[in-house]
Parts: structure tokens; sequence; C-alpha cells
């Protein structure tokens, strides 16, 4: 929704600077930006290695306008956003769980549930409207006979029905016939709620956004709970400062780790590690990824040249105090190219091209 802190959490994580004003549709055209995900155990390998350069892992967020309700009908440039939504991997739902005279809400009262709902529901009318255009294309090519476009004409009619009975696209049966369908609608996406609450509720939440956590629990999701107006104010000062007035708020560190760890975890990825004196760096693959394709993601030559993988668990290769002494300490393994990659893995690729 419009007015619930999205560019405000947004310039939090990116540090890019966005607009965020106190009306309606601030955000015309989409602001990118670039957040690093924290991870201790990148910084300590880096330690351990005495690295002189350390990369961190990154999520890429979006930050549209709000939407409003009559938004998959036009209304609010609603068409316009609607498409920005399309082009993500997922998506994080800011909702307003604060209360502030000085900061209209669009219906004039703080309303998680009905914000949620009026949210959902212009998504999966727009979703609907794609499933029917489609259906007609499909079905009027199915009359040739074609029995995949007969096939896929028929699950299109069972998901318009699923989506017609309020149900997201995210909650239908995988089917192959339909693959190609489902990536092309919003509801489809994964979803984390991302409850936006004052300074003062940040530690143990309020009854806002306890509704929004119970909401998510329903249907699968998972909510994060986190201060814009906290986190805005954390970036400008000092590690020192920040740290003494979060002691203050009687709070050990704001929900920024939290978001982007959750955001990162949304999107079915996983972290490997490559670590020397030169560098030591965090590398993004998707869950369930082989080695020789997480070899790739340093470098091309690798997965077409690659031999083998020296595998290290992060916890053994910072315990060994090197990777010479871990791979003494038989904490090194050799895997070959089909071994699938595990959140944490620090690699020593082996090729030749």
């Amino acid at each position: 929704m419009p007015n619930v802190g999205k560019s405000t959490v947004f310039n939090s994580l990116t540090r890019a600077g966005a607009e965020s004003q106190n009306y309606p549709f601030t955000t015309i055209d989409p602001n990118l930006g670039v957040a690093v995900v924290p991870d201790e155990r990148l910084e300590a390998l880096a330690e351990v290695m005495k690295s002189r350069r350390v990369v961190a892992a990154t999520v890429d967020f979006v930050d549209i306008a709000g939407l409003v309700r009559g938004a998959s009908g036009g209304e609010g440039l609603g068409n316009q956003f609607l498409g920005h939504i399309r082009e993500c991997d997922a998506v994080a739902h800011v909702v307003r769980c604060f209360d502030d005279e000085n900061v209209v809400h669009v219906h004039g009262a703080v309303d998680p549930e009905g914000d949620i709902e009026t949210i959902d529901t212009e998504l999966l009318l727009a979703d609907l409207a794609t499933v029917e255009r489609r259906l007609e294309r499909t079905s009027k090519a199915a009359k040739g006979g074609d029995a995949k476009l007969r096939a896929e004409a028929a699950g299109l009619e069972r998901l318009r029905d699923h989506l017609s009975d309020g149900n997201p696209a995210r909650s239908y049966p995988a089917s192959e016939a339909l693959a190609e369908a489902l990536g092309t609608l919003i509801t489809a996406k994964p979803t984390l709620y991302v409850a936006n609450v004052d300074e003062e509720s940040v530690a143990d939440g309020n009854s806002y956004s306890s509704r929004v956590e119970k909401l998510a629990a329903r249907q699968g999701a998972e909510a994060v709970r986190i201060s814009a107006r906290l986190e805005a104010e954390v970036a400008e000062l000092s590690e020192a400062e920040a740290g003494e007035y979060l002691a203050m708020l009687g709070v050990e560190k704001t929900g920024f780790e939290e978001f982007v760890r959750a955001a990162y975890s949304l999107l079915g990825l996983v972290t490997f590690f490559t670590a020397g004196e030169k560098e030591s760096r965090a590398w993004t693959v998707r869950e369930g990824s082989t080695v020789r394709r997480a070899a790739g993601r340093i470098h091309t030559d690798m997965e077409r040249g690659f031999i083998a993988a020296e595998v290290g668990d992060w916890r053994d290769i910072v315990a060994a105090g090197s990777w010479a002494r871990a791979r003494e300490e038989a904490k090194v393994r050799l895997e070959g190219r089909d071994y699938l990659v595990k959140d944490g893995d620090t690699l020593l690729v082996r090729f030749n091209v």
C-alpha cells in the first residue's frame, strides 16, 4: 500500500537514497538497489585466512510504488506497477504496523489484514485476467486437435477456478503443462511479509505485527519485523553510536539482517565460499546446484574444465585455522561434478582448460 514505509525500508537496506514522501505514488519509476547479505561465517573465514579483501553475497531489491484498490483495473497507474512486480523473483510485502497521525493511511485507519487483503485481491485479479487471456488463446488454438494444447487449456481452466476462489497461484499443484503460464503470474512468486513497526515495538512487536505474523503463519509464509524509521536513523550513525542507541531501546540489533537473510532464503539460494590470502568471497547458487555449476559462478572456465573440488565446511576451516591444516586433519574431502553444494561449503576447484 502507499505510505507504509516501503521506500524507507528500501533506503535503509540499500543506502540507495530513494525518494520517500508522505503522499501516494512518490515512487512512479521503480528504484533499484543492492543489499549486502550479512554473514559472520565469511568474516570468520577471512580472519583465519588473513584475506586482504572480503566480498559478501548480495540481493537486488526493487522498490515499486504502492498499489491501491482497483490497481488491477488501472487505478493509480496500477497496470504499470503490476508489470514491475512481474519482473521480480519474489515479493517482500511491507505492511504498515504503526500509528502516526502525521502519516496518512489511504483508507483512513491502520488495518494490517485489510491492507494485505487489498493487495492480495489486486494481485489475484491481475493474475486471473492474465490466465483468462491465455486460456482464450489456447482454447482457440486447441480446436485444431493438438493434444498438448487441449491439456494446457484444461489445466488453465482449473487454474482459473483456483484463482477465482481466492487462492494464490503458488498454492496450485505443480504442473509441467502449466509451468510457463505459472511463471508469468505474480501470486506464484514466494512472498515475505515485512511488518513495519515503530521504534518502540522492534524488540517485542505490537498488536499489529502480531496479526501479520499470524496471517503469514496461516498462509505458510514467513514474516519479519522491522522499523523503517529506526533503520533510517541507525544508518546515519557511527557503529558505536548505533550500538548505544539500540541498547537504549533494548534492542541487540535491528531487523535489517533478518530481513535480508529472509529475502535471500525466500529466493531458494545457498551460499558457498572461496577463501584465501588474496580474497575471501561469498558466492550464491540455487539450492540443489551441483558443484560443477557452482564452479561456473566463480569462472566459466572452471565449469567447462571442471575436474573435482576440494570441499570443507566453513566451521572446520575456521577451527583448523587454515585450509592446509584442515586438509591435514581430514576435514577437507574431494568431490566430483555431481556433488550438491550445501550452504556453508568452502570450495577449492580443480580444473583444466
